[in-house]
């Protein structure tokens, strides 16, 4: 059974993405004009059961009900295209192959929660999918009531965080603010705004033509739908896959062409996700739902295979070493506490550790959580507290011998 969705009816049917950008002629002539929902396009959104797909899985309807609750005619859409999660690639995939799905999805979302501006926001560092978001609404000028404006995201982690879409969109500052008022209350320009992400709103797009009850027809578990997963590490081909929830791990990495050697662990759901052991996870359920049973996390997609040469203890040093560097640098457990613990994961990596590394490091996990002025911490605190229970013996032989018991030359292959 193939994983890859191939209905003429999901996100990445159509043209091949490796074509580029579809134009507006093109995705009219496949889709039809912007559907025209009824009076209440977030009723069918909500019983749709449709998932955001930024990573935090919040239901999409109950978000749009509760800005249009506040809007009174005068909120504001983004479409959130940020994606700083290193290795996923789903979002610019899409922005740059189907942007005209995405700005249906910010106009309906626009209709329905009584918006007057849609923002369009997109890492800056993310050409292609810059340059086909701006050709797409330069195509809508003449066909759309509401003004569209493209503003380029920072190179950032956090920048994609709903606080610090809005912040940067007002200030230029990037970084998270604390709550309240969140944004759904007072977002750009004191207004209610809607920060979702483009994923979510091509979805939405997908609804509005063929309905809630099309849109359960995929999914095999207790989440309907499809998604897309960035797939890296040690796969034939990595890239982009449009799955139906509840496709397996196993079936997802036949369809990209099979691992390329045996594979240790899984990075599952990105940075903010964690470490599943491959065995554990091989069968298991890709659905956002049955994988929260289980403690993990489908998060934006990403599925990075660790290859099994490769050193848990070093893969886990590089990634919070990049979390402490990617902190807002806003409070003491960004500053202090994620140095602290990137610092101590190196150390136990290289096999320098001093005496009590591997016990502070679960302490601090522990104790961060919670006290930040963000979420950020808590996401770096949780990937590492999955480190030391997957890779438990190998940091504890960086602890007790001060070495790896991988070859140096792949020691510091991740996923």
């Amino acid at each position: 059974m193939s994983v890859v969705v191939t209905s003429a009816e999901r996100l990445l049917a159509g043209p091949p993405v490796e074509a580029g950008a579809e134009s507006l002629a093109a995705h009219t002539a496949r889709l039809g004009p912007l559907p025209r929902p009824g009076t209440d396009f977030i009723a069918v959104v909500e019983r749709s059961g449709l998932l955001g797909r930024g990573g935090a899985g919040f239901l999409v309807g109950r978000k749009w009900r509760a800005v249009a609750d506040r809007a009174a005619g005068r909120a504001v859409v983004v479409a959130n295209g940020a994606e700083g999660e290193p290795r996923s690639s789903k979002d610019r995939t899409l922005m740059a192959a189907r942007p005209h799905l995405v700005l249906d999805g910010a106009l309906l979302a626009a209709s329905a929660v009584g918006a007057e501006e849609v923002i369009v926001y997109v890492g800056a560092d993310h050409r292609a999918a810059v340059a086909a978001m701006q050709r797409a609404i330069e195509e809508r000028d003449s066909a759309t009531r509401l003004p569209i404006r493209l503003v380029e995201a920072p190179v950032a982690y956090v920048s994609g965080e709903s606080s610090a879409v809005v912040n940067f969109i007002e200030s230029g500052d990037g970084r998270p603010t604390a709550s309240p008022p969140h944004p759904r209350d007072r977002g750009v320009a004191g207004r209610p705004t809607l920060v979702q992400n483009v994923e979510s709103l091509a979805q939405a797009a997908l609804i509005a033509r063929y309905g809630d009850d099309w849109y359960a027809t995929a999914g095999r578990g207790p989440t309907s739908g499809t998604a897309l997963v960035t797939i890296s590490g040690a796969i034939a081909r990595p890239g982009v896959h449009e799955i139906e929830y509840g496709t397996t791990l196993a079936e997802l990495v036949a369809a990209a062409g099979g691992a390329t050697t045996d594979i240790e662990a899984v990075l599952l759901g990105g940075y903010f996700g964690g470490w599943v052991g491959a065995d554990d996870l091989r069968e298991v359920p890709l659905d956002p739902a049955l994988l929260a049973g289980r403690g993990a996390s489908f998060g934006c997609g990403l599925i990075g295979l660790l290859p099994g040469d490769s050193c848990g203890v070093w893969a886990t040093a590089r990634i919070m070493t990049y979390m402490a560097g990617e902190s807002a640098r806003q409070c003491g457990p960004c500053i202090f506490g994620l140095g602290a613990m990137a610092e101590t994961t190196r150390r136990l990596a290289a096999g320098s550790a001093a005496d009590g590394d591997l016990d502070n490091l679960a302490r601090w996990a522990a104790q961060i959580v919670g006290r930040g002025g963000c979420h950020h911490p808590d996401g770096a605190a949780g990937l590492l507290t999955g480190a030391l229970s997957i890779f438990s013996s190998e940091f504890e032989l960086h602890q007790r011998e001060r070495r790896c018991s991988r070859q140096p030359a792949t020691a510091r292959r991740v996923a």
